[in-house]
């Protein structure tokens, strides 16, 4: 806090009540603005930018309003953890009120990330990778790979380690770039994976098989995500993984 005034979030919404952000649990979200990239399909562009400064006291109070009617909260954006300070806050908040806390994050603030690990603050991770890491430069116009394989790298540790409960990396995946799954799950280790159906314009978006059938090469069990089929673990061929075949 500066000159006494109260920590301010710059805010990008809030959703009350979400069985779709925690698997397995009803939770809140929390938006914040801005976002130091600007990916193609982002279906939250309306708050890329702008300010809407709001105290986190009064945040917090929207998350006490869900009540009984959650067991945690999740922290999206935009781009939540470009905004160390008030996330923490939050986080903080959140866990007094007896809440799991949840972030969903593209990785290009390593820094936050492990001061929410180091200091108990963060429950779950969903860690959003874009593509194999040589096409970041041209994907985001700056080189950020650095930066998201040093996320990648602590939070992998710190579930290793126990020290975060979960985590997962999400690949929102489109036609022609289904080559890059193995990289990045190669990059990701034996973690959670989700591939997400990717939508953008009139490209056509790959299908459940389509995406069963990548999943398929990666090796281990991964869960699946599309508008039609929902979200569900995919084992695929497990006689094949188990025999070490790919």
């Amino acid at each position: 806090m500066k000159n006494g005034d109260a920590l301010k979030v710059n805010f990008g919404g809030f959703v009350p009540i979400s069985t779709v952000d925690w698997p397995g649990r009803a939770v809140c979200t929390v938006f914040f603005r801005g976002c130091p990239v600007r990916c193609p399909y982002c279906q939250n562009r309306a708050i890329l930018g702008g300010t809407d400064l709001r105290e986190v006291n009064e945040v917090r109070s929207m998350i006490r309003s869900s009540g009984f009617l959650i067991s945690g909260v999740i922290f999206s954006g935009g781009e939540a953890t470009a905004q160390l300070e008030p996330l923490a806050a939050l986080a903080a908040a959140a866990h007094d009120l007896g809440l799991a806390t949840g972030v969903q994050t593209n990785g290009v603030y390593p820094a936050t990330l492990s001061h929410l690990i180091e200091n108990g603050l963060i429950d779950r991770v969903a860690l959003d990778i874009k593509a194999r890491w040589e096409r970041y430069p041209n994907l985001f116009g700056v080189d950020l790979v650095t930066e998201v394989q040093r996320s990648l790298a602590l939070c992998r540790s710190a579930f290793l380690e126990g020290r975060l409960k979960e985590f997962e990396v999400v690949v929102t995946l489109f036609r022609g770039c289904e080559s890059d799954v193995q990289y990045i799950a190669k990059a990701a280790g034996e973690v959670d994976l989700v591939l997400q159906q990717g939508v953008q314009g009139k490209l056509p978006p790959l299908t459940d098989h389509d995406l069963q059938r990548v999943a398929d090469q990666v090796g281990h069990r991964v869960r699946i995500r599309t508008r039609t089929g929902g979200e569900y673990w995919y084992e695929g061929n497990r006689d094949r993984w188990i025999a070490g075949e790919r």
